[in-house]
């Protein structure tokens, strides 16, 4: 697999003006599994789709917890359609290593049809159980670029969820209040400035602080938060994947976006989760800003329609020294198929994701109900509703991106390894030069 910096940087940008551009809670970022799961390897073969009196199932492990319900309404209407197909999902996210979920389930002898991987590094783990994806309908619509991460010697092993864009959401009426223009923020500088603005007239706004750094949440942390810096360092997944080393060159700026949420931060930072984060101080207006990304709308909509229909927005996530006026975008999770099971299950297992992103109906549900900015073609972008996704397309049109990496990192190293040494440094009991020193011993050993 060969993905050059230019030439992902070329596939974007024609991404972008053609306008196909669409946008973890992700785990956005999910965590890759610590070890492949002990498998043989079975090829997947060309299959019949399952014949009208043959009934077939579909057991889905994923982890998107904020779309749980409607990814479980869509699976009806599936089956509303397909009478013989049975859906099951199980969901695992939040607060839980989805990773280390999977791998309890293969193991379990439980196998799921379909779940989820991250990018090269969750197909190099997991290669034995992932089915050839490439015949697909799903594969042939998806836009290249977004494929590229999960395609190994010419084949595609996984499918994308959509895309997604991430940065520092802030309420606009808080700052109109403050007296701040945001369009201004280009520049950590300038994001400094405005907090401390914000922070001097927190009473007045009715704020608990500026901002609710949810350190809890590794993936956040080191996943999230450290891709700017790395993407800096890298240019792209594939140089990142392959790395038997870090720089960490851009460690100092990244101290500054750490340092600046954390001291600004509802406390304690460490013990602060996503639910708190996003449900309980942003959405009711305690804090007025939080690093998150477009998968956040849901909850935010649940809490406050009216925020969420024009009251937010995205800032930069400043990289000092490099890029101060961008956000990262790109493919937060994909979709694999089991290569292990029946043939009959992961053709249906495939028919069931050519349904959800080429049929009229699956469709809808992506655009509507998901609000996902979509990873294929076929879709109609004028339909992107919500502030957030349009955020993110604004800022693709506008070539102010930053390339996602954190998937290229070693397995587990970016949550278990960068993310919880995160939360000592924020917690008192690590300094950042120890932070530092570990980041790089710990990214060498795992890449032994």
């Amino acid at each position: 697999m060969k993905m050059k910096r230019k030439l992902l940087a070329l596939l974007i940008s024609t991404f972008v003006l053609t306008g196909s551009l669409a946008g973890c809670k992700p785990k956005t970022e999910t965590p890759t599994p610590e070890t492949p799961a002990p498998t043989t390897e079975t090829p997947a073969t060309e299959t019949p789709a399952p014949t009208d009196d043959k009934k077939v199932s579909i057991d889905i492990f994923q982890f998107k917890v904020e779309f749980k319900d409607t990814f479980e309404e869509l699976a009806k209407a599936y089956q509303t359609e397909h009478p013989n197909v049975t859906v099951n999902i199980t969901t695992v996210g939040g607060g839980d290593d989805y990773g280390a979920a999977l791998k309890t389930k293969f193991n379990s002898g439980n196998e799921p049809a379909i779940f989820n991987v991250g990018g090269p590094q969750d197909v190099a783990d997991w290669k034995s159980k992932l089915a050839d994806l490439s015949d697909t309908k799903a594969a042939k619509a998806a836009i290249p670029y977004t494929t590229a991460p999960v395609t190994t010697d010419g084949k595609v092993f996984a499918l994308p969820y959509n895309q997604e864009g991430y940065g520092l959401i802030y309420n606009k009426s808080i700052f109109e209040k403050a007296g701040i223009d945001p369009s201004g923020i280009t520049s950590f500088a300038k994001l400094e400035e405005a907090v401390k603005t914000l922070d001097s007239k927190k009473k007045d706004l009715g704020l608990d602080a500026v901002f609710a750094l949810p350190a809890k949440e590794t993936w956040v942390t080191g996943l999230h938060l450290s891709n700017p810096f790395f993407a800096a360092e890298f240019g792209d997944i594939e140089k990142a994947f392959t790395a038997k080393t870090i720089d960490f060159t851009y460690n100092d700026a990244m101290k500054k976006l750490v340092d600046l949420q954390n001291t600004y931060s509802v406390q304690p930072t460490v013990s602060l989760d996503y639910s708190t984060q996003v449900e309980k101080e942003f959405s009711m207006g305690k804090v007025a800003m939080i690093q998150q990304g477009n998968w956040v709308i849901g909850s935010i909509e649940g809490i406050d329609p009216a925020l969420a229909k024009d009251g937010i927005d995205i800032l930069p996530m400043p990289v000092v020294g490099y890029k101060e006026d961008c956000i990262p975008v790109g493919v937060p999770n994909y979709w694999a198929v089991n290569s292990s099971l029946a043939p009959e299950v992961q053709q249906a297992s495939k028919d069931f994701i050519d349904w959800i992103y080429t049929s009229d109906t699956g469709k809808s549900f992506v655009l509507d109900k998901f609000k996902f900015i979509p990873a294929y073609t076929g879709f109609d972008e004028s339909k992107i509703s919500d502030p957030l996704s349009k955020a993110v397309y604004r800022y693709a049109q506008s070539g102010k991106t930053i390339n996602w990496v954190f998937m290229g990192y070693p397995s587990d190293w970016g949550m278990n390894q960068l993310g919880q040494d995160i939360q000592k440094y924020v917690d008192g009991k690590m300094k950042w030069s120890e932070l530092v020193d570990h980041a790089k011993s710990s990214w060498s050993d795992a890449r032994k």
